[in-house]
């Protein structure tokens, strides 16, 4: 899957991990999806690594991983932010 997919894919998967963890970002909606984005690269790799996924386009499992990157980063992002404040 090239760039841009992912990139699609993370803007999708910042919405879908923003509702899944529900309570306010200190980024608000913005910060989330670039949270999905990177969160869509890291999910990629993971599952690559991890499981020897190939993502093949736009498939359930690219969006499984996606959503799933993404989550993770907003968890992270979240308890760093919170202990800062």
């Amino acid at each position: 899957m090239g760039i841009i997919s992912w990139v699609v894919f993370g803007l999708i998967a910042g919405a879908i991990a923003k509702l899944l963890h529900k309570g306010e970002d200190p980024g608000g909606w913005i910060v989330t999806i670039l949270i999905g984005i990177a969160g869509a690269f890291v999910g990629g790799f993971l599952t690559k690594t991890l499981f020897g996924w190939e993502s093949q386009g736009w498939s359930f499992k690219s969006l499984i991983s996606a959503v799933g990157g993404a989550f993770i980063l907003l968890v992270l992002y979240r308890l760093i932010t919170k202990k800062r404040s």
